[in-house]
């Protein structure tokens, strides 16, 4: 069963783990770096884009990440 709220705070971790990792990269350097384009970046930052699991393996490959290192039982 979906979980909206599950679902939703997922998606707020990942983008503000990404938002972090960027630091003041530019959205088209950091893109770049992880393989999106810009516009994908952006909107998985603002939580307005799904991301699938065979992505999210993609950007931690990219970032030299484990899946702990975004997901964790505490906010932020």
């Amino acid at each position: 069963m979906h979980n909206p709220i599950v679902a939703a705070s997922l998606q707020k971790q990942l983008g503000s783990f990404l938002r972090k990792k960027r630091g003041n990269l530019s959205y088209p350097e950091f893109a770049r770096k992880v393989g999106l384009s810009s516009s994908s970046l952006h909107r998985i930052e603002m939580g307005e884009q799904n991301v699938t699991l065979k992505s999210l393996e993609h950007l931690l490959k990219r970032m030299k990440c484990k899946i702990s290192d975004v997901f964790s039982d505490r906010e932020g």
